[in-house]
């Protein structure tokens, strides 16, 4: 199994398109990338927190491909969109993308050059 950790706006958007996908087997929403811990929704709306709202995405790579979950992403969301996606507004609905390792920041940043290509 493999996980990927991604913001893309409202987590429960990318939550709910991820969990209609065959292999994902787990999707976990929650705030990253902030400083500090477990932090209350109303704190992370102050925009003082440094976190983005995300989803844990846990799938089996044999059945649904790295690409496809990283190339997904890019069509959830509008990464050009800065600190927003739609009217939700902030620090925490901006694009980010949260590798565990150099693999991973591999594999993120291909997708992120495919999907400048579209």
């Amino acid at each position: 199994m493999h996980t990927f950790v991604l913001a893309g706006g409202c987590f429960w958007c990318l939550d709910a398109a991820y969990r209609a996908l065959r292999g994902v087997s787990s999707v976990v929403s929650g705030y990253v990338g902030g400083t500090v811990e477990n932090p209350s929704y109303e704190q992370v709306c102050t925009g003082r927190t440094g976190h983005a709202e995300a989803v844990a995405v846990t799938f089996d790579p044999d059945v649904i491909s790295d690409d496809v979950i990283l190339d997904a992403f890019f069509t959830m969301h509008d990464p050009r969109q800065l600190n927003r996606q739609g009217n939700d507004i902030g620090t925490q609905y901006r694009s980010a993308m949260f590798p565990a390792d150099d693999h991973q920041r591999e594999l993120f940043e291909a997708a992120r050059d495919r999907a400048a290509e579209w």
